[in-house]
């Protein structure tokens, strides 16, 4: 095998390589962006519960319970 057909096969498995690379990472960047849209809801979600919470625990709305 010459030198210019070696260099040549270490280029194809390059670009092969980036190429499977490249792919993976955009397939992580989507997951990543999915997760984050999730996480957003579920901390908007959790906002909403905690306000609806504080608006039925409000202080005094309990009668103090009876000492013994």
């Amino acid at each position: 095998m010459s030198d210019t057909s070696a260099l040549e096969a270490q280029l194809a498995f390059v670009e092969d390589a980036m190429r499977a690379l490249d792919t993976a990472l955009v397939a992580q960047q989507q997951h990543i962006f999915k997760l984050e849209q999730q996480v957003d809801h579920l901390r908007q979600q959790l906002r909403e519960q905690g306000a609806r919470l504080d608006t039925v625990a409000e202080p005094g709305s309990e009668p103090a319970p009876p000492h013994y």
